[in-house]
């Protein structure tokens, strides 16, 4: 069968959404082999000149790329710049260089070479995934060093003038950064995760992209039609014409509702009456903090650590907890950073810490519990955060707290960090709230007490709902009793959220409902004071509290938890807030 008779689907990961149509073009960067050569003494001293001369020339490059991206991206992107030009001064890198240019006589190439290779075996072998990632800056700088070296150029060229889709072993930042978005509808590449900067990058510049798609990308020929779907993680190669007319739909769909939702990224979070609520997001590590800022987060209002310790054998130390942290408080230095301490157990599992098998895991050994058993991996994460805090306003969440004893025997080992850390001499914000979530119902019962100690609440409905309702909400059998419209799991988040209130706290919600469109104006009704959401759920959350009036949200709350099922809720809500059906 000819290959053009029926089309392909290759798989791999979403790195960007959206669906790009086009030739595709295959770009492969010719490796060159980096002969060593052995230099005579009278030649050494000009060879060092030589890569410092390059070295100012790469750094130049740099600077107006960093100019540049930032011009097109915004200034959280050129930073990844920043940080390049910082590798060709730092003395593990060129000045290792010179230095086996000096000592073993070797040519530039050649020491540029092995100095690479040397810092990449460092971080290729760290086991946070965020961290191998970054090998690839290493690479792309010493590519750069390398190219001027050789009195070469290298950018990525498409051919032609129809728009192309671009198929890679790999992209580097600098390639991703110059990518002409008027040519290049899309991107796929054999290696890289989500956490690469090539797939951050492309998040941003709202190109469709795949990563990691591996040998399946050696199906794809030069000038084959294809349809990246960067949304699923699909490649279809030469697809036929009713597949192409679902993706133009599809790709239409999708810009419709991209514009209309780019118009409320960067606009205040404000209901129709002018009540500001705060929109956060929800993150699971540092690669996640960019896309948060890109999609108008006004802060992080859940940082997810167990995935610090996730996917790894052995426990994070402080020193990459606090890294981890404080890029995150850097990025939103004057917003806040709600960091929740470490919440395993249940569905996430930490097989290094030989946790032992429990019947019913979601109601056993896990989150606060574990912590206050194991002081010694508790107080290390406590350092961690109070550190990171000295760098932006950073707050601390207790997960699963479900009785007051509890929080005050967390504070007690907060304060033995803060003693640990003064008799160090290390800093730490001066003022950190401590909050908890309510997500074990005795908790929300007992809401008044708690705000008394408390700073602050957020509602972690995820398993607040599974808790209430008796219904394990990994169970497809009874999910359908998995509901957070269910009038008395509303009934204490409304208990929650007055409670916190007459004591002066705030609440915030953390779970999947927040980020719920009809959920928003029931919530925002019962007075919820900040919305905590993925990133890509935070401009339609937005532009539906725009048409919002909250003193009107508050009578349809009122009216709403009077009625008998979650159905009848709903449709409710629907009924009465028309804006809502323009964002579902």
């Amino acid at each position: 069968m000819n290959r053009q008779d029926q089309h392909v689907k290759i798989k791999g990961i979403a790195a960007a959404p959206g669906y790009a149509m086009g030739r595709a073009q295959i770009w492969q960067e010719v490796p060159v082999e980096v002969g060593r050569r052995i230099l005579a003494e009278e030649e050494v001293a000009a060879e060092v000149v030589r890569l410092q001369l390059k070295t100012k020339q790469a750094l130049a490059e740099l600077q107006s790329l960093k100019e540049e991206t930032a011009q097109k991206m915004g200034e959280a992107h050129a930073e990844i710049f920043e940080t390049h030009m910082l590798l060709l001064e730092d003395d593990d890198f060129v000045g290792a260089a010179a230095a086996s240019i000096r000592c073993e006589h070797m040519n530039a190439e050649a020491a540029v070479e092995e100095a690479a290779q040397a810092l990449v075996a460092v971080f290729e072998n760290m086991n946070d995934a965020y961290m191998r990632e970054r090998a690839s800056d290493i690479r792309d700088v010493a590519n750069r060093l390398q190219r001027l070296l050789r009195g070469e150029e290298a950018d990525v060229r498409v051919a032609g003038d129809e728009p192309v889709v671009l198929f890679a072993h790999d992209l580097t930042p600098s390639d991703t950064a110059r990518l002409d978005r008027s040519r290049v509808t899309g991107f796929a590449t054999a290696i890289g995760g989500r956490t690469s900067h090539s797939a951050i990058m492309a998040r941003s510049l709202e190109i469709p992209a795949i990563v990691g798609m591996g040998d399946a990308l050696k199906q794809v020929q030069a000038g084959d039609y294809v349809i990246v779907d960067g949304s699923e993680g699909a490649v279809y190669i030469n697809p036929d014409a009713e597949l192409i007319e679902q993706y133009r739909s599809k790709q239409s769909r999708y810009e419709e509702r991209r514009s209309r939702l780019q118009t409320y990224v960067s606009r205040a979070s404000e209901t129709a009456d002018g009540k500001h609520v705060e929109l956060a997001a929800n993150i699971g590590g540092p690669q996640d903090a960019q896309a948060a800022r890109t999609g108008g987060a006004e802060g992080i209002g859940l940082y997810r650590t167990e995935f610090l310790y996730m996917g790894r054998d052995t426990m994070p130390t402080e020193e990459e907890q606090f890294l981890a942290y404080k890029i995150v408080a850097e990025m939103f230095p004057s917003q806040p950073v709600v960091i929740r301490t470490l919440d395993i157990g249940g569905d996430k599992e930490l097989p290094y810490l030989s946790l032992p098998k429990e019947a019913n895991p979601f109601l056993g050994y896990r989150a606060i519990r574990l912590c206050l058993d194991r002081k010694d991996l508790f107080l290390t994460q406590l350092r961690a955060i109070l550190r990171a805090s000295a760098f932006g306003n950073v707050k601390i969440m207790y997960p699963m707290i479900s009785n007051i004893e509890e929080l005050r025997q967390a504070n007690a080992v907060l304060a033995e960090a803060k003693a640990e850390l003064d008799a160090e001499g290390i800093a730490y914000g001066p003022d950190v709230e401590v909050g908890i979530m309510i997500e074990v119902p005795a908790a929300g019962m007992a809401a008044d007490q708690l705000a008394s100690e408390a700073d602050f609440f957020s509602i972690g409905t995820n398993d607040l709902v599974q808790y209430m309702m008796a219904a394990d909400r990994m169970n497809e059998t009874i999910a359908h009793l998995s509901e957070p419209f269910n009038p008395g799991v509303l009934r204490l988040i409304r208990h929650v959220i007055q409670s916190a209130h007459a004591k002066g706290r705030w609440v915030g919600m953390c779970g999947e409902m927040a980020g719920n469109v009809t959920a928003i104006p029931l919530l925002l009704g019962m007075g919820l004071d900040e919305f905590s959401m993925g990133a890509g759920s935070i401009a339609a959350a937005r532009g539906l509290l725009h048409k919002l009036d909250s003193e009107e949200m508050k009578q349809l709350a009122s009216e709403a938890l009077e009625l008998y099922t979650a159905e009848e809720i709903k449709q409710y809500v629907i009924s009465r807030v028309p804006a809502v059906s323009e964002w579902l």
